[in-house]
């Protein structure tokens, strides 16, 4: 695990974003805009702003971060997303940054304009609102501290009695319940409140996607976590592992972020996760 992080920290990463953002967008304007009809106005995109390497909070305007609505700055892999989008369109993002549980009212109501949040297209979810095409895919993983008695796990089997959660309203909640024999404890409302019931033993692991994993291990040594190979993990279907940018139903904003996203390579989106892996804040 830490070659991992010693390599990304030497990968030449820092012009991935920019050159992201040129290939989606000339100088003059968005490449998917029409000057005469354009509107200019700042996209606000909702996020918690607290889910590295997705998205997080930080103190300045580094690494190419966006504006919070109400002060701070939001980095990370949904941000270098929704600028990409936002350039192809000729505008700009402001985040606006609250709790998980209030992303989808607040983009019902018009608060925002759309979720980027590593939110995946759920049948539940798509009957209160629409979604992109997917811009990331992963898979499901549990991460535990490093001297845990899982950290050695190869299967879900292995983790019968074990204390396990997942962030309150994800769709990882759902699947404690296939481990089996599992200790399935109380959802809980932020990843980063799950690290430090990990550390201090509160409970003996979390679900998580791949990236949040890494970017845990990466901010937390004293971390690891287990990934599965087929047949021995949880079972999901893509809408459930898939990520895509959440809008209002029926908006017109759909297909102009689908053309957007299909502007950004595969190379490029791997460079940009990458780049906001060697990014993320530390703790």
């Amino acid at each position: 695990m830490k070659s991992l992080f010693k390599t990304l920290a030497t990968l030449s990463l820092a012009a991935a974003l920019p050159l992201t953002l040129a290939a989606c967008g000339s100088d003059s304007g968005g490449e998917g805009t029409d000057e005469a009809t354009a509107d200019t106005s700042p996209l606000r995109v909702g996020m918690e702003a607290g889910y590295a390497p997705f998205n997080w909070t930080q103190k300045d305007d580094s690494n190419n971060a966006a504006p919070i609505d109400g002060g701070g700055w939001a980095g990370g892999y949904d941000v270098a997303i929704a600028q990409a989008v936002a350039h192809y369109m000729g505008r700009e993002i402001v985040v606006v940054k609250m709790d998980w549980d209030g992303l989808i009212p607040a983009l019902t109501t018009g608060q925002i304009d759309m979720i980027v949040a590593g939110m995946s297209p759920t049948d539940e979810r798509r009957e209160a609102i629409d979604f992109s095409d997917p811009y990331y895919t992963s898979d499901a993983v549990i991460v535990v501290r490093g001297d845990s008695e899982y950290a050695q796990a190869t299967s879900l089997e292995d983790f019968a009695g074990a204390k396990i959660t997942a962030q309150l309203g994800t769709i990882h909640y759902p699947l404690v319940e296939q481990i089996p024999g599992v200790d399935q404890q109380t959802a809980m409302d932020s990843f980063p409140t799950m690290v430090i019931a990990v550390k201090s033993g509160k409970i003996d692991g979390y679900i998580s996607e791949r990236p949040g994993a890494l970017s845990a291990v990466a901010a937390n040594p004293e971390l690891s976590f287990v990934a599965f190979e087929q047949g021995q993990g949880f079972d999901v279907d893509q809408n459930e592992i898939a990520i895509s940018v959440g809008v209002k139903q029926g908006s017109e904003l759909t297909e102009q972020i689908n053309q957007a996203l299909a502007s950004i390579s595969l190379d490029q989106r791997a460079q940009m996760m990458d780049q906001a892996i060697a990014n993320q804040p530390e703790g």
